[in-house]
């Protein structure tokens, strides 16, 4: 006769919110619980600016106390279990394939999603990382060994209990993957023409959005101009600009992680330094004004003073639709920096200080943003006839 086997117990959890501060409110979540093991009576805390976002992460700890597992383990990085538990994960496998999932596990899982508990790994979060891997050249195969190897991580996180399913299996990246290489070959086609049409997106922009809240607008204005991420947009502060010099040192960006958004350092994980032009200094005196009565000093934040994500831009704004009405139905957020590269090439600034300010960790990216158009190619082409009838003429003249 079989021997059942028990399901997990729960751990008991103690939970409460403080509300903290006074001008500005934060909520402290707390849990309390006992060891299952070893008895000891152990607390965890997080902090919060949304009540809601407090109440959410407590409602995520307890539902993962049900299935028998302390918060503790709940609250462990996918790079702290990951390298606990990847000789299990990699068993069966030859070595040649462990060594490229190794490779795509270090160099692009960890610094994309090593800082977030498996618990809190989406379909969707794995989905963004993929593209972000793609849209920043990363080759098909090293795509697919790390997602391979997020897969197996997430499996055993599965069998662990940590996880009700896998959400690394995701499907369809193949095809953003030839949408991208087809932005990627000409990322110029995806920028916007002028600095007043950009203006005017930044314009309706608001006028859709709630209250008509201006932020919006400023957070387009400058990610066209600066060529910036919307979340390195969101993780500027006041510091971070110098108004004698007009220069931006970029060192940080916003992304989901646990119980909320997080900054973290950026992709290329160093900082860059980014101009800031005549046409933003009026909005970013006013902007750094407010920037310095906020205690994190945040200098563009939403309506109740919240950090920004490419889509909360977009769904507060209703994107989608204002960029159609306006006849740009393919303009992305992204497709803001796109626009601010596009330019600063145009204006003739030289390959190796495009690709500093751009942050691009190969030259060829940058490369991508100096395609000539067909008059610089005519032009070029009247140079070199030129050039060449000069040369005949001065023989013909020795030749005399």
């Amino acid at each position: 006769m079989t021997k059942a086997v028990e399901p997990p117990r729960s751990v008991e959890l103690t939970t409460d919110v403080e509300t903290r501060g006074a001008r500005f409110t934060t909520y402290r979540a707390r849990v309390r619980w006992q060891d299952p093991a070893t008895g000891q009576r152990k607390s965890t805390s997080k902090g919060f600016r949304d009540e809601d976002d407090a109440q959410a992460w407590l409602a995520h700890i307890t539902s993962a106390a049900r299935r028998g597992l302390s918060p503790d383990h709940v609250e462990r990085s996918l790079a702290d279990y990951g390298e606990a538990v990847m000789d299990l994960a990699l068993r069966g496998l030859e070595a040649k394939t462990t060594v490229p999932y190794r490779a795509g596990w270090k160099l692009r899982v960890v610094p994309s999603l090593g800082h977030i508990p498996p618990p809190m790994i989406t379909t969707g979060v794995v989905d963004r990382a993929a593209r972000n891997w793609i849209a920043e050249g990363v080759g098909r195969s090293s795509v697919k060994n790390s997602l391979a190897v997020l897969v197996r991580v997430m499996e055993q996180a599965l069998r662990d209990g940590l996880v009700d399913r896998n959400p690394a299996r995701i499907t369809g990246w193949q095809r953003e993957y030839r949408l991208a290489e087809d932005e990627l070959d000409d990322p110029r086609s995806l920028a916007l023409p002028d600095w007043e049409t950009l203006q005017h997106l930044a314009t309706a922009l608001v006028a859709r959005s709630a209250r008509r809240y201006a932020g919006w607008g400023d957070i387009v204005e400058f990610a066209g101009a600066t060529a910036a991420r919307i979340g390195e947009v969101s993780g500027c502060r006041a510091t971070d600009i110098d108004t004698r010099s007009w220069l931006w040192t970029v060192r940080r960006q916003t992304t989901p992680g646990p119980g909320g958004l997080i900054d973290k350092g950026t992709k290329g994980k160093r900082a860059r330094v980014v101009p800031l032009i005549e046409e933003i200094r009026p909005m970013l005196v006013r902007r750094l004004a407010s920037a310095r009565e906020r205690p994190d000093g945040r200098v563009f934040v939403g309506p109740r003073g919240g950090r920004v994500t490419t889509a909360i831009l977009r769904d507060a704004t209703h994107w989608d639709e204002v960029v159609t009405q306006l006849g740009h139905e393919k303009l992305r957020r992204h497709d803001l920096r796109h626009t601010g590269l596009t330019w600063m090439a145009d204006a003739g600034i030289p390959l190796h200080q495009l690709r500093l300010i751009a942050g691009h960790g190969s030259l060829t990216t940058t490369q991508r943003y100096l395609h000539p158009n067909r008059d610089t190619v005519t032009a070029a082409g009247d140079l070199l006839s030129a050039h060449l009838n000069a040369e005949r003429a001065d023989a013909r003249l020795r030749a005399v």
